[in-house]
């Protein structure tokens, strides 16, 4: 699948929220520690654990699901044990809704061209919303692959209102150097949806470029031994909540590393 170079991404308002495991593959029973970051370009703050901005927090393996247990302001977010088996561990994390405030309208028209949603700007002046000063609901759904002992295993489908979730194993003595991943809305595959990618090499460079799910809301990834990845994908849609906001954005992300 073509990957295209993406510039410019500095310029607009579009701060990424992921799960950053210390260690991408441990040993079974080993301690097991995940930073939760937000920035941009792959590069970011760490955040503190704190209960009330968390809608779920699991640690996911097979059909065995545990909640992560974690202390108010705790760094890094997630400190514990691996499971005690060997296996690919899926890491769960559903953040509470916050929001933000456009006080520019274009600001939010060069969010909306980096994301790639090529309506907002029509919508939003059919529905007679103001062009400043309004805002935005947003909430997280990340996810983030760990292969503890031998890694081999499958990622799970966790019903979260969007996801990735990943179609090959990069742990596994199988995977082919082919990342394949799918995109789901409301349980359902998210057709011709970009996908931006984040490679981060073991120098610490950050290269970024984008693909698109197929019609089966697949995207295929070629992926380089050694580099960590993290995946974006935004769903953009008007927002019926109870809160004074105009739309809502729902940010699937997902994190794994190619082992050497």
């Amino acid at each position: 699948m073509f990957l295209a170079p993406f510039a410019g991404a500095n310029a607009v308002i579009a701060h990424e929220s992921w799960l950053e495991p210390q260690q991408y593959q441990v040993e079974s029973g080993g301690d097991l520690k995940a930073d939760l970051k937000n920035g941009q370009n792959f590069a970011g703050s760490t955040l503190a654990y704190f209960k009330n901005n968390i809608v779920r927090f699991d640690m996911i393996m097979g059909e065995t699901s545990v909640p992560v247990e974690g202390r108010l302001g705790n760094i890094p977010a997630l400190a514990t044990q691996a499971p005690a088996v060997d296996g690919l561990l899926v890491l769960v994390y559903q953040s509470t809704e916050s929001s933000l405030k456009y006080s520019e309208w274009e600001k939010f028209l060069a969010f909306a061209k980096h994301k790639d949603f090529k309506t907002a700007e029509t919508d939003h002046i059919a529905a007679g919303w103001p062009q400043e000063g309004f805002r935005e609901v947003y909430a997280r759904y990340i996810k983030s692959l760990v292969g503890v002992g031998n890694g081999e295993g499958a990622d799970v489908v966790t019903g979260m209102e969007t996801e990735f979730v990943a179609l090959t194993n990069p742990y596994s003595a199988a995977f082919d150097g082919t990342m394949q991943v799918q995109v789901l809305y409301q349980a359902q595959p998210r057709a011709d949806a970009q996908v931006e990618i984040f490679q981060r090499d073991p120098k610490g460079e950050v290269v970024v470029t984008t693909t698109r799910t197929d019609d089966q809301g697949v995207a295929r990834i070629p992926v380089t031994p050694g580099s960590e990845y993290l995946l974006d994908a935004v769903v953009l849609r008007p927002y019926a909540g109870d809160k004074d906001a105009v739309w809502e954005t729902l940010w699937a992300a997902l994190t794994f590393k190619v082992p050497e």
